[in-house]
C-alpha cells in the first residue's frame, strides 16, 4: 500500500515548525533563503562622527579646496598671489601717508611704518578669516547639495587661505624689522606666537559660528562687511593706545583692553616693532595677563562657534 506523504506529514505534530528552524531551511521544503546581515558596528549616520576631526582625516580634500578656493580667486588674473603682496602695500601706503604723514603720527611714534605693518599684518589675516569663513558653507551650496563631504572642511579651508595671504605680508614685516634693527629674541617670539594664536584661534571660532548662521540668515554677511571697518579702528594699529587713555573714560579704557585683538596687535609690535625703538614706549598695562584671559575666551569663542556649527549642518542642504 503507497503511503499517503501529505497525511503522515499532517500527522507530525509540530512538523511545520521543526522543518522552519532548520538553519537555511524554508519550512521543510529545502529553499535556502539568505541569513539576516548583521548590523555592522562601525556605520555612523553621516555626519554624525568626527566634527573638526573630520578635517585631519580628510587632509586630501581639504588641499583641494585650497587649490579650487585660490584658483576661483585669482582665475584671469596676471599677479595671481602676487595680489598678496600688492594688496598690504596699499593698505599700508594709504594709512602711512594720511595718518603717518598728515596727521603727524610718524612723528608721535617711533618707527611707525613697523608699529602700523605689525598691527595691519595681523588684523588682515583676522578680518579676512571672518569675511571668508562666513561665506564659505554658502558659497559651496551647490557641492553640498550633491556631495555629502564633512562641512567643517568648507570654513576650515577658507582659514587656510587666509593664512597663505598672511605669509607675504608676514614676510615684509620680517625684511622691514629687520632692516630697522629688529633682532629676535625668545621673549619676543613667544608674545608673536600667542598673538598669533589669539587671531587664528577667535577667527576660526567666530568664522564657524558666523558660517552656520549664515545660511539661515543671509543679512549677516552685510553684518560682518560693516564690522570690518570698526575693528580696524578698534585696536592700537593706526593710532597708541595711549590715546584712549589720554581722551576716553576710565570704563572705556577697560572694555578697550579687554579686547583680545588689543592683546594680539600689541604682542605683535612687543615682538616686532618695540625691540627696534630706543624701548620707552610703555605697552598696554598687565599685557601677558590680559593676553592670557583673551586666549582663554578665544578658546570659549571656538568652543561655541564648533558646538553652533556641528548643531546646525544637519539643515545646511536643506536651507541651501
Amino acid at each position: 500500500m503507497t503511503a499517503h506523504p501529505t497525511a503522515n506529514h499532517a500527522g507530525r505534530p509540530g512538523s511545520d515548525q521543526a522543518g522552519a528552524n532548520v538553519p537555511g531551511g524554508d519550512g521543510g521544503h529545502g529553499r535556502h533563503r539568505a541569513s539576516p546581515v548583521p548590523p555592522d558596528p562601525g556605520l555612523r549616520p553621516p555626519g554624525g562622527d568626527g566634527g573638526l576631526r573630520q578635517t585631519v582625516r580628510h587632509t586630501y580634500l581639504l588641499r583641494l579646496l585650497v587649490r579650487r578656493e585660490l584658483r576661483a580667486r585669482y582665475k584671469g588674473s596676471l599677479l595671481g598671489l602676487g595680489w598678496s603682496y600688492v594688496r598690504p602695500g596699499v593698505h599700508f601706503s594709504v594709512y602711512f601717508f594720511v595718518v603717518g604723514v598728515f596727521l603727524g603720527m610718524d612723528r608721535a611714534i617711533e618707527d611707525f611704518p613697523i608699529y602700523l605693518f605689525s598691527g595691519m599684518v595681523l588684523i588682515h589675516l583676522f578680518t579676512e578669516t571672518i569675511h571668508s569663513t562666513t561665506r564659505s558653507v554658502t558659497g559651496n551650496a551647490a557641492l553640498i547639495r550633491k556631495v555629502f563631504l564633512p562641512r567643517e572642511l568648507f570654513p576650515s579651508a577658507s582659514v587656510l587661505v587666509s593664512l597663505v595671504h598672511f605669509v607675504p605680508g608676514m614676510l615684509i614685516l620680517l625684511c622691514a624689522a629687520i632692516v630697522a634693527g629688529w633682532r629676535p629674541t625668545p621673549g619676543g617670539l613667544a608674545a608673536a606666537v600667542l598673538g598669533f594664536a589669539i587671531i587664528v584661534t577667535l577667527g576660526l571660532g567666530l568664522g564657524l559660528l558666523c558660517a552656520a548662521v549664515n545660511v539661515f540668515f543671509r543679512d549677516l554677511e552685510q553684518v560682518v562687511d560693516i564690522s570690518m571697518l570698526v575693528i580696524t579702528w578698534s585696536v592700537p594699529m593706526i593710532y597708541p593706545w595711549t590715546h584712549v587713555q589720554t581722551h576716553a573714560p576710565a570704563w572705556v579704557l577697560d572694555v578697550y583692553l579687554a579686547n583680545p585683538l588689543v592683546s594680539a596687535v600689541s604682542l605683535f609690535q612687543k615682538a616686532f616693532w618695540l625691540p627696534g625703538t630706543r624701548g620707552d614706549f610703555a605697552l598696554p598695562p598687565d599685557l601677558y595677563l590680559h593676553a592670557g584671559i583673551s586666549l582663554a575666551l578665544s578658546l570659549a569663542v571656538f568652543l561655541i562657534g564648533r558646538a553652533a556649527f556641528a548643531r546646525m549642518q544637519t539643515r545646511f542642504a536643506q536651507e541651501l
